[in-house]
């Protein structure tokens, strides 16, 4: 597995949450909509085992709807549960961001002088 996908594998969870934040989605449109903001090694064969992770952990819900164009799709909705898993990751990814980005630039003084 690439370093790309282990990295993203710990965070793909809090950007699935944020796009359902956003709207409710059945897993193709997911897909395409992480796609789309440039993580395009994300397929659905990845989506579907973190849909049913999350729905576990009761952050979303899932309803069988009828579509226009085929068979009926299950859409995902945040739960409430799953939006206060939101904010969190949206916290500690916040707290992460800064100090792995100076520590990954070498701007950091190690005191070692």
């Amino acid at each position: 597995m690439s370093v790309r996908s282990e990295l993203l594998k710990g965070i793909l969870d809090g950007c699935v949450l944020a796009i359902i934040e956003k709207e409710t989605v059945y897993g193709y449109e997911l897909s395409a909509k992480l796609q789309k903001v440039g993580l395009d090694d994300v397929s659905e064969g990845t989506i579907y085992p973190v849909l049913l992770r999350l729905q576990k952990n009761k952050w979303i819900s899932g309803e069988m709807r009828s579509s226009d164009t085929g068979p009926r799709r299950k859409y995902y909705t945040l739960t409430p549960d799953g939006k206060e898993a939101l904010e969190l990751i949206r916290s500690e990814w916040g707290k992460l961001t800064v100090p792995v980005t100076t520590l990954l630039k070498g701007e950091v003084d190690h005191g070692d002088n």
